[in-house]
């Protein structure tokens, strides 16, 4: 039997468990993560992105678009350039957890 606490915080929880679906739906595109990824380590712009992702321009830049439209990266202008960053914490944090979990060496045993 639920208890109405329980109930009570069932609004609450699945407006949560939205946010988290749809984080995990924008990292779950190979491109994008691989995007994601290499800005934790700072701001570049698309032609440093296109060198360091190995992704094509077009399909470099339909990404990011996405990336941007969900609020994951923000961008600023310098000259003809535009640097992109992380700018959801939520997912620097899931991208931590990521590389601890997929890109560090196991410690032995």
């Amino acid at each position: 039997m639920l208890d109405t606490s329980e109930v009570d915080h069932l609004p609450a929880m699945r407006h949560a468990v939205g946010q988290a679906a749809a984080l995990l739906k924008s990292l779950a595109n190979e491109d994008r993560l691989l995007i994601l990824c290499q800005l934790c380590a700072g701001e570049c712009c698309v032609s440093e992105l296109e060198a360091l992702v190995d992704v094509r321009q077009p399909t470099l830049s339909q990404q990011l678009a996405v990336l941007r439209s969900e609020s994951l990266v923000a961008t600023r202008r310098e000259g003809r350039h535009i640097f992109y960053r992380i700018e959801d914490k939520r997912a620097l944090l899931v991208i931590n957890v990521l590389h601890q979990m997929f890109c560090e060496p196991e410690e032995k045993t």
